[in-house]
């Protein structure tokens, strides 16, 4: 009984730190993607691009070549890491090997790939933006609207994650229905959202394109961030008629929920009224 309990408090202990651990990365993730670019329009200090180079001297440059090799890098080690793990051989064996915590180590290997890459990003500064707007009133107000859509953005990322059950996305809820002897929470879903979920990869695709695409500048190494990360997320599901027929069915399900309180309101009211 004790090794079970020192078990259970080990794999809480590191499905925690591995919640932190994700939390703070998603805090810097959404300064990397959104904060850090509208900053400089905003400000007025505006260094992301260089408009004066011609883009036949700049694409001959070393060391715009030499940052978008890193760039593109960071992104292959990213993109690699999250479909590797993702793939249905190495997902059998890692859960072999690590059981309840095979979630945790996904997350935490994401994580810790996401970090690198905004760890050692290489901006290009010495080549044209492919835009920027740069003249009032709009050099005010489009950064503005962009840092309000970007917010709007992140809350409904938040609260689709949430929907989405946010604990068994991070590999928490395996650690819980693990110590209470209970299995894979996956396997209490019904069949149509097992499905859905080996289907979608990416519940925010739409959102996340917002956030990558719409900024008052768009430099040579955001496009290349923007273009890679856009395709892989097109790529990464395979959503069909099916999955959103099921979709359709837990809409209006929740959408009947909502309305029973109002409709049992009514029906007080009338038989008073009787």
């Amino acid at each position: 009984m004790a090794s079970v309990t020192v078990r259970g408090w080990a794999l809480w202990t590191v499905s925690l730190l591995n919640f932190a651990f994700v939390s703070i990365s998603g805090a810097d993730f959404i300064r990397f993607i959104s904060f850090r670019a509208i900053y400089h329009n905003i400000t007025g200090e505006t260094t992301l691009c260089q408009d004066s180079i011609p883009w036949s001297v700049a694409l001959q440059d070393s060391s715009v070549l030499g940052s978008l090799v890193v760039d593109l890098g960071l992104l292959a080690l990213f993109i690699t890491q999250h479909s590797l793990l993702a793939w249905s051989p190495v997902k059998q064996a890692l859960q072999s090997l690590l059981g309840a915590l095979n979630r945790t180590a996904y997350c935490f290997t994401t994580v810790l790939a996401l970090q690198i890459l905004m760890r050692y990003w290489q901006p290009v500064t010495s080549a044209p933006c492919l835009w920027s707007v740069r003249h009032a009133p709009w050099s005010i107000w489009l950064p503005l609207l962009c840092f309000s859509l970007h917010f709007l953005c992140w809350a409904i990322i938040c609260s689709i994650l949430m929907i989405f059950d946010y604990p068994e996305l991070l590999g928490i809820k395996q650690v819980y229905y693990d110590c209470l002897g209970l299995g894979d929470p996956l396997s209490h879903k019904s069949p149509g959202a097992q499905r859905l979920l080996s289907h979608l990869r990416h519940p925010v695709c739409v959102e996340l394109g917002v956030v990558l695409w719409l900024l008052p500048a768009l430099s040579l190494d955001r496009l290349l961030l923007a273009g890679t990360l856009s395709t892989y997320l097109a790529l990464a599901h395979s959503l069909d008629k099916q999955d959103l027929s099921y979709l359709c069915v837990q809409l209006n399900s929740k959408l009947q929920l909502f309305a029973e309180p109002h409709r049992g309101s009514a029906d007080t009211s009338d038989h008073k009224h009787k």
